[in-house]
């Protein structure tokens, strides 16, 4: 701002915005729970969104910066070459000492930056408010029976539904799913954002879900930053089986196999009583001919799924980065960020997440709903 504004009213103005929306933010998280959902909503979307906004400044100011050094040695050398007169200006550049040159230099970059970040968040606003991709990935289990062939496990996760994120974009998830014609529906984690009574009515398009074999449920981390009793009391009157360190048999001409889920890796810490993943209890007493696919909200459990011989491991947590480049971050944390990938004789298969956190955009990463289809071998 030093380098763009001259120093007064406007440069003092310039700063005291700058201060108040970086700190709207920080309001948005402190008072969550505490405003009603309307009065929170344009908070959170300013203040998200201006997180965003700043974040892509930043880095076209960062990939700016070397034409910003190379045009101003350019004019401290033009000023200060000896010449018998002084030299017409150059054109589009303004007459004037070097000071003007360098404020007119570093202008023209500020506003490009402008355009870069302004442009770049209102695509991932786009994008993350548009309809989610649907994703069909056929994913081979060797000791699936043949007449499991082509059953349809329709799963998402991350939909965090909050002030800024629901009503008629859940509800086309929502149908999106029941139009895939699921056999079984898996929900991995991150449903919410907010306390039963702020989201009851944002989360009811989950009653209409349509699955033949069941929709089920297991805990996310964010689940553990609401009243997590009252959800998991609350989703079964939806028609939602929530998975807590267990299985269930899915079952179709004769064959079947095991589906299994485990609290997220946080939960212990949560300080609930009985919370936390425990995959040895959700397995405990199994056929171990009989094929598992797990879900999981963190692939960070993949290496104990592995372990503990589980075949496909369904997670999200990851958002597929959700703004670019913070894929790379997730990387530091997690075994994958988005798709599928093979760890020893286990597949885990991440979804990048249907909704958002934070900022309301995505780049580099669609919301997505996911169909797996089991294929049996030789299939």
């Amino acid at each position: 701002m030093r380098g763009t504004t001259a120093p007064g009213r406007l440069r003092r103005r310039l700063t005291w915005l700058t201060v108040v929306l970086a700190v709207l933010p920080v309001t948005a998280v402190l008072l969550r729970g505490r405003l009603p959902l309307e009065a929170a909503a344009p908070l959170s979307w300013v203040g998200y969104s201006w997180l965003g906004i700043s974040l892509y400044a930043f880095l076209a100011l960062l990939a700016l910066e070397p034409v910003r050094a190379v045009g101003s040695l350019l004019l401290r050398r033009r000023a200060h070459r000896a010449v018998p007169a002084p030299p017409a200006p150059a054109p589009g550049l303004p007459a004037g000492d070097l000071a003007s040159r360098r404020s007119f230099l570093s202008r023209g970059l500020a506003v490009t930056a402008g355009a870069i970040a302004l442009g770049t968040a209102g695509t991932g606003a786009w994008f993350a408010n548009s309809a989610p991709v649907v994703r069909r990935v056929p994913i081979a289990l060797p000791r699936l029976d043949p007449a499991l062939d082509g059953l349809r496990i329709v799963t998402f996760s991350d939909a965090h539904l909050s002030a800024t994120y629901g009503g008629r974009r859940f509800e086309r998830l929502v149908e999106m799913v029941n139009a895939q014609r699921p056999d079984v529906v898996a929900i991995v984690g991150d449903l919410v954002d907010g306390d039963v009574d702020e989201l009851r009515e944002d989360v009811a398009p989950l009653a209409d879900l349509v699955s033949e074999q069941g929709v089920f449920f297991v805990t996310g981390n964010h689940e553990y930053f609401t009243d997590t009793r009252a959800w998991l009391r609350h989703l079964p009157t939806l028609g939602i089986e929530v998975l807590r360190n267990e299985r269930v048999p899915i079952a179709r001409g004769g064959a079947s196999f095991d589906l299994a889920g485990i609290d997220d890796r946080t939960a212990a810490a949560s300080g609930l009583p009985g919370h936390g993943a425990d995959l040895d209890a959700a397995l405990d007493g199994r056929d171990d001919a009989t094929p598992v696919v797990l879900l999981a909200h963190q692939p960070w459990m993949v290496d104990q799924a592995a372990r503990a011989g589980v075949d496909l491991q369904l997670s999200g947590h990851t958002h597929g980065g959700q703004l670019w480049p913070f894929d790379y971050a997730v990387r530091l944390d997690q075994p994958a960020v988005e798709g599928l990938s093979r760890h020893g004789d286990t597949q885990l298969y991440v979804t990048a997440g249907a909704g958002y956190w934070g900022p309301p955009m995505r780049i580099g990463a669609r919301p997505e709903v996911t169909v797996v289809e089991l294929r049996a071998p030789g299939s």
